[in-house]
């Protein structure tokens, strides 16, 4: 078992024969969602964040190995790689234990210890660097190096060269790099002041100072952006007698001639050398560490917004508000297909409110419309006005607000224009918001995941890194609902393990000229789909038009033949799954033994427990067994609320310091971590998840600010 599988298995507590499984099914091309769903004998049932992680780290692992080596070649070909240096490089845990080894033999642009060196002072240095019992006086040793066809001119610039180099030895030292690292990250304080006499959204940092070790990440990334914003000017500060004390005590291992030489060029590489390198490579770690929470924080966000329950079967309005340029009316069915548009302009006057409201109650009544969605932006809280008036007499009719959040971008996309070429992008953004009640993930796999609006600071954030981590999150979104086949968009389908975007545009091409698919098989047909890719994607796409009815479940085609045996041993036909008449199919199967089942179909037990659940409700939704969306008949004005009231909300957003809760206000209410559960949390997350719905009481409200705080603490609630 090579290194890297034991590192995997001890870091994520796993058998190192499961981790070397995954790891050959990875580099076999198999994709993450289909590793985790159908091949769960081979890893014993990881679930998909496992299965990321894991092969995040064995990137990042693979990666370092091949940084190990680089280095020993480069040192190698210096002709200075000992073999207690290469056992040093090859036991080294990360990178920056293998840079810091790297470092005295890393090639240097001229600095003061290299030019010292060009004058034949390194012999001295090491001399007196090297304490040896009887050392003597270095002004006397000095007088040796006198050399003015060297440049060296007096015994003073001798020593001062010799200074420089010492100087860069302790800098370079791996050993005293890795010391000076954690005393900072341990006793050091990141302290920041206003770079400039002006108001501004850092105004909490213009006096501030914490602890390293008890710095927040939303702190660090706030510090970060003011300081690129030319807010703050920011130092990592420390105890620097304390400092020079733990250096001095790793250098001078015994009392010579030549202690206070070593002193003076320890203090000269502290301060020049080493407190800025180790003051930005703290500041570079929490960076790393704040923007890693901050991703990790994203995708927490994005995962319930990408699964929150589709509103089937209902013909929808959706509402894009805005002021100048009115606002944007669609009207679509229930699959998506637009059925009517047109522009309304209620915040223009109260004629034009009465015109507005006229026209939609027509097109609510001509398209029987049960559900209006409507876009939480510019003019939203007007726009929502006017529909609680417009809907206060019908009987069948309510709405929501949605997050609009990329929805401009896009309507103002290439694949909006292709999607839609008969309307202006305005109108397009009306359909997009329209469509976001009905399907979320459908459309919202369209909007580059950043601009969907549930993280915080992420235009901050390593960009590779960022789209990494959602990308993820979408795939397995969108492969744990499944596909169909005959109704997904080229932009759906390219998130299905195994397609990419041509393939994903090849089947839609296909589906256009051939019409609708029958079986999943026959996707084989489509151009420059191999086997290969069948096998990764055929178990994530739906056909509800197929005779065969696992086409229209999550079994594998792989195992049809293990589910026709199963439903033969127990008594059933493909013909009673049809009929969803197989609901005592898990009770048969404990009254045949599910482990004698499993063998006599030739599949694990995992495999099994799958097929079941899929069998007995066939075309399942795991979405739909979420709570469903709230809808509102009225709305609440900020001015209505009083501390003291309990309202129901949903959660729009998590960050670090708390949540955010659309309570039918305009503006969301916040609340604070420390009022979001009866017990302590380290985070947010760990009570809710974006599109909750929540019981709040309100705590307080600032009507100027638009501000309003809430709590979900039970003895903040009044008493019954």
């Amino acid at each position: 078992m090579n290194t890297i599988t034991e590192t995997l298995a001890r870091e994520l507590n796993k058998p190192a024969n499961l981790i070397q499984n995954v790891i050959d099914l990875i580099d076999e091309g198999n994709t993450i969602p289909f590793i985790a769903r159908y091949r769960k004998e081979a890893h014993g049932a990881m679930d998909d964040e496992t299965l990321r992680n894991l092969d995040e780290r064995l990137r990042s692992l693979r990666n370092l190995e091949a940084r190990k080596e680089d280095v020993l070649k480069s040192i190698d070909g210096q002709g200075k790689l000992t073999d207690d240096l290469r056992a040093e490089i090859r036991n080294a845990k990360t990178m920056t234990e293998v840079e810091d080894l790297y470092r005295p033999y890393k090639q240097k642009r001229r600095t003061r210890a290299t030019m010292a060196r060009e004058k034949g002072l390194e012999p001295l240095a090491l001399y007196l660097y090297s304490q040896l019992p009887g050392i003597e006086e270095p002004s006397k040793a000095a007088e040796a190096y006198v050399d003015a066809e060297k440049g060296v001119n007096s015994v003073s610039e001798a020593l001062q060269g010799a200074s420089d180099i010492v100087a860069e030895i302790v800098s370079d030292s791996a050993d005293i790099r890795k010391v000076l690292r954690s005393y900072y990250m341990r006793g050091g304080a990141i302290v920041t002041r206003k770079a400039k006499d002006e108001d501004s959204v850092y105004n909490n940092y213009y006096e501030f100072s914490s602890a390293v070790s008890k710095l927040r990440g939303h702190q660090v990334l706030a510090v970060n952006r003011g300081e690129k914003d030319g807010f703050l000017k920011v130092t990592v500060e420390t105890d620097e007698a304390d400092v020079l004390r733990l250096l001095e005590k790793m250098v001078i291992k015994r009392s010579t001639k030549a202690d206070l030489f070593l002193k003076n060029a320890i203090r000269d590489g502290y301060e020049r050398l080493l407190q800025p390198s180790v003051s930005n490579e703290v500041r570079n770690a929490l960076t790393d560490e704040a923007a890693e929470g901050a991703i990790h924080n994203f995708a927490l966000n994005l995962k319930p917004l990408l699964m929150q329950p589709p509103v089937k079967g209902k013909v929808t309005m959706g509402l894009d508000p805005g002021y100048r340029m009115g606002c944007k009316v669609a009207v679509v069915d229930p699959t998506g297909k637009v059925l009517d548009t047109t522009v309304v302009y209620p915040t223009h006057g109260e004629r034009q409110k009465s015109e507005a409201i006229a026209s939609l109650t027509r097109m609510i009544k001509k398209h029987h419309v049960e559900h209006i969605a409507i876009g939480n932006g510019t003019a939203s809280r007007e726009t929502e006005t006017m529909a609680a008036e417009m809907i206060r007499g019908m009987k069948d009719v309510s709405y929501m607000v949605v997050s609009e959040a990329g929805a401009s971008v896009y309507s103002a996309s290439k694949l909006a224009s292709e999607e839609f070429p008969q309307y202006d992008v305005n109108l397009r953004s009306a359909v997009s918001i329209a469509r976001r009640l009905q399907d979320p993930l459908a459309e919202l796999v369209k909007i580059d995941p950043k601009a969907i609006g549930v993280g915080q600071y992420q235009h901050d954030m390593p960009e590779k890194r960022l789209d990494e981590s959602l990308a993820a999150v979408v795939e397995d979104c969108v492969n744990a609902v499944g596909v169909d086949l005959n109704t997904a968009s080229p932009s759906l389908l390219q998130r299905v393990s195994g397609l990419t975007s041509a393939t994903a545009k090849s089947i839609v091409a296909y589906r256009e000229e051939n019409g609708a698919f029958t079986t999943r098989k026959q996707i084989m047909k489509v151009p420059k789909l191999g086997p290969k890719a069948f096998e990764q994607c055929a178990g994530f796409l739906r056909v509800p038009e197929s005779r065969n009815i696992l086409d229209n479940t999550g079994v594998h085609p792989e195992s049809y033949d293990a589910a026709a045996k199963l439903l033969e041993i127990t008594g059933y036909t493909l013909a009673d799954v049809k009929a969803k008449k197989v609901s005592e199919l898990p009770e048969r199967v404990k009254k045949y033994g599910a482990s004698k089942a499993a063998e006599a179909c030739g599949i694990g037990m995992p495999t099994l427990q799958d097929i079941v659940k899929e069998l007995v409700k066939p075309g399942r939704d795991p979405r739909e067994a979420l709570p469903a969306p709230i809808f509102r008949k009225d709305l609440l004005e900020i001015s209505d609320l009083k501390p003291g009231m309990v309202l129901t909300g949903t959660v729009r957003n998590v960050i670090d310091f708390g949540a955010f809760v659309d309570i039918g206000v305009h503006q969301d209410g916040l609340v604070h971590i420390s009022e979001i559960s009866d017990r302590f949390v380290k985070h947010p997350s760990e009570v809710v998840s974006v599109g909750d719905d929540v019981k709040v009481v309100v705590m307080g409200v600032d009507e100027k600010k638009k501000r309003i705080s809430l709590s979900m603490k039970s003895d903040r609630f009044p008493k019954e």
